[in-house]
């Protein structure tokens, strides 16, 4: 083995972790944005009265296509935001890393097909990517684990 092949064989588990921490990140501020509204999302900008009159609108109706502050989540999504929240978390420890993947890359599978796709076939038109990414990441890591920088690789190693 030469030494760039050595090179890389040493460090690719340790990318590994660095890959799985950063996708724990994200899905959990995905998570808990739905889960607890935080990161807050920016507000969308709210049109003028005189935007609404010049777009045959009355003030009325203005407010009426404004959505209600929502009280609860509608139970795919509470599912949904618990899973990325704690799934999340278990994917950033690395502890179970492989079911945990398994859960979250099908979590994935079904927003993208149930949230989606009904909109396009195309990811970049419909607004999935990021959902196809997550799924994606996710199977690669069922069958990756969760790197050297793990806790399932710290219990593996003790158990040997």
């Amino acid at each position: 083995m030469d030494n760039q092949s050595s090179l890389l064989a040493h460090w690719s588990p340790r990318v590994l972790s660095i890959l799985r921490i950063i996708v724990a990140f994200l899905i959990i501020q995905h998570g808990t944005q739905k889960l607890l509204g935080y990161p807050a999302q920016q507000p969308s900008p709210q049109p003028t009265p005189q935007a609404a009159q010049q777009a045959g609108q009355t003030p009325q109706q203005q407010q009426q296509q404004r959505p209600p502050a929502q009280q609860s989540l509608p139970p795919l999504l509470l599912t949904a935001s618990i899973l990325e929240t704690f799934g999340g978390l278990l994917i950033l420890l690395g502890l179970f890393t492989r079911p945990v993947a398994f859960i979250l890359a099908g979590e994935m599978a079904v927003a993208y097909f149930y949230q989606h796709a009904p909109n396009s076939f195309w990811p970049v038109v419909n607004r999935g990517e990021p959902a196809v990414f997550y799924c994606f990441l996710f199977l690669y890591m069922i069958f990756a684990g969760g790197g050297h920088w793990s806790l399932d690789y710290l219990i593996r190693r003790k158990q040997e």
